[in-house]
């Protein structure tokens, strides 16, 4: 794992708990009534994103991979391929907040000794989900950040352009969104 990536994706925690604006809705970000988090487990790829300074430097094949922590966590991989081809990855922790099928999660890659800091925990917001399981948005009450993930590299482009309808029912920018490239 990349030490300067975990410092920067350290970094982004804390500046991402320090933030106080946003899109400036009014709305508040409405996240779907529940996360069956066993079936959230596995490996989900970047579709899009909003461009963000933490995944500068990730030119390509960016996923995450979820997998259950024996104390109710969950270990997040995340990796993208760099513009040199190098594969850079970061290994965070992720929790629910509220009930156990609540779809609020923090998540956090800053060192465990940091963990009782709030700052260091960012949010993670399941706000759209296909009942498979196969396609998921993800972002924050301040509207900051938006991924949209697939179980699959590509997904139809039908799917994606009915996902970009409930996001902009929902506020989001949609013209802010940067397609992921997943190269093989």
């Amino acid at each position: 794992m990349s030490k300067i990536y975990s410092v920067f994706f350290s970094a982004f925690i804390l500046l991402f708990g320090f933030s106080a604006y946003g899109q400036g809705s009014d709305i508040p970000v409405k996240t779907i009534p529940s996360l069956d988090v066993q079936r959230y487990l596995g490996t989900w790829y970047e579709i899009a994103k909003y461009p963000n300074w933490f995944q500068k430097k990730c030119a390509s094949n960016t996923k995450a991979v979820y997998s259950a922590r024996a104390d109710g966590t969950l270990k997040v991989l995340n990796s993208c391929k760099t513009a040199d081809g190098e594969v850079s990855e970061a290994e965070g922790t992720a929790r629910q907040i509220g009930p156990k099928d609540s779809p609020k999660l923090e998540v956090r890659f800053a060192p465990a000794w940091l963990a009782f800091i709030p700052m260091v925990w960012g949010d993670y917001w399941v706000i759209d989900l296909d009942s498979q399981y196969q396609v998921a948005v993800v972002s924050d009450p301040r509207r900051e950040y938006l991924w949209i993930l697939s179980r699959t590299p590509q997904i139809d482009k039908k799917v994606y352009e009915d996902t970009l309808q409930r996001l902009q029912a929902q506020q989001f920018d949609t013209r802010k969104l940067e397609i992921t490239s997943q190269a093989k």
